[in-house]
């Protein structure tokens, strides 16, 4: 691995180590959603030397994208987001394998997209893909990361074989307006990086074997009075 210089930040990380880092760099990462949370999940896994990403998306950057989706800029208005996604990526460690896939998750496809993956990171904005992720990946026995913003607030939670998934958290019921664009309700574009970068962090200790993850509870977090709060999955808040 050639990556003393460019890891020196994990390696010198007990927690991480030589050791950690060379998961990491064996890794195999399907992100759903090159958008909001796509963007700081995509750069800090690419820069963190996850050996394998794959980037899912079927959309193209547009002009209202740009408020939030810090990796893409004006010219690629118009451009496939995964193939943006996977330029940026790659700007920032060419050392790392990325693959844009142009396409939209469905039950007829959600299997084989998500199998040869180690984990999966959930970085969509509506309820049905949710759930197809969810369902996916508990019948695959896949772990993954759960991400959320919605105007000043933000959720992550990480589900890995036996603990909660989303189901047990949000149910399934359908839920009219959880499917509103950000475009159209509003957000505050630093929630997104935020909660982003926090399902970054999730993925990166799964990988290398770091730290406690956020399973059987959800973080949640409220730019307005800037608190942040643990929630096991019964609602108990953690102290």
């Amino acid at each position: 691995m050639n990556g003393d210089q460019r890891y020196r930040g994990h390696i010198s990380l007990c927690e991480i180590d030589l050791p950690g880092q060379k998961r990491i760099s064996e890794g195999k990462v399907l992100i759903i959603g090159a958008g909001g949370l796509g963007s700081p999940a995509c750069l800090y896994l690419a820069a963190a030397g996850v050996g394998h990403i794959a980037v899912l998306d079927p959309d193209t950057v547009s002009l209202s994208n740009l408020q939030r989706q810090i990796m893409h800029g004006t010219p690629d208005i118009g451009r496939p987001k995964a193939v943006s996604a996977s330029e940026s990526m790659l700007r920032i460690n060419p050392e790392i394998h990325v693959r844009p896939v142009i396409d939209r998750l469905t039950p007829s496809n959600a299997r084989d997209m998500m199998e040869g993956y180690d984990l999966i990171l959930d970085c969509t904005d509506n309820h049905a893909t949710r759930l197809l992720i969810n369902d996916t990946c508990v019948t695959l026995g896949k772990p993954y990361v759960f991400g959320a913003v919605r105007r000043f607030e933000g959720q992550v939670f990480t589900h890995i074989p036996g603990s909660a998934d989303y189901r047990d958290i949000f149910g399934d019921e359908t839920r009219e307006d959880g499917d509103i664009p950000c475009a159209i309700e509003g957000v505050l574009n630093s929630v997104v990086g935020i909660i982003g970068s926090l399902q970054a962090t999730e993925a990166v200790k799964y990988l290398a074997g770091a730290g406690d993850l956020l399973t059987d509870r959800i973080l949640t977090m409220d730019a307005i009075t800037m608190t942040f709060n643990t929630f096991n999955i019964e609602g108990e808040k953690e102290v």
